[in-house]
């Protein structure tokens, strides 16, 4: 049985949307962003709303605050909207920041990306696509190599995390 949301939630949700679809004409992504607990070990986490409209996956990413997600997020949506496809597997480097990011195919977008889907009007088990944007640590390594520096639980890896 699904629970039907109250009237308040409705009306919160509806305006949530508009936010969105304004935010998607004037910039040509939204990004939405959810606060971990460091202290519960609950990483944060960003991902862009507006691609997918384009015909490509929305963008994850796992572990940062959110001015830097924000940063990385629009600047490789820049290169999406520039005509760019990013292909799960290749690295991608920024000016003036000091990683480099691997794109990953997220065998479970519908447990994450919830506002993407109720803007897009998908069902969790029809998601919209998310390539996971996992970034190196301060000596180059990724989460799959023996040295990796972080906390797993900060960048999981794809398909390990729900935000059930």
């Amino acid at each position: 049985m699904t629970l039907m949301p109250d009237p308040a939630t409705i009306a919160w949700l509806d305006q949530q949307d508009k936010r969105t679809a304004q935010t998607i004409r004037s910039h040509g992504t939204s990004i939405e962003y959810v606060m971990g607990d460091m202290k519960r070990r609950q990483t944060p986490f960003a991902y862009t709303i507006g691609l997918f409209g384009m015909g490509h996956p929305e963008l994850l990413v796992y572990g940062l605050d959110a001015r830097t997600a924000g940063i990385l997020l629009n600047d490789v949506s820049d290169r999406v909207r520039g005509g760019r496809d990013i292909i799960p597997g290749e690295l991608l480097e920024f000016e003036g920041w000091g990683h480099r990011v691997t794109p990953e195919t997220v065998p479970n977008p519908g447990e994450i990306a919830f506002a993407a889907n109720r803007f897009y009007r998908r069902p969790d088990d029809h998601s919209v696509e998310l390539l996971q944007l996992t970034y190196d640590d301060r000596d180059g390594h990724f989460p799959w190599d023996d040295d990796y520096a972080n906390a797993v639980w900060i960048q999981p890896r794809p398909g390990a995390f729900s935000a059930w």
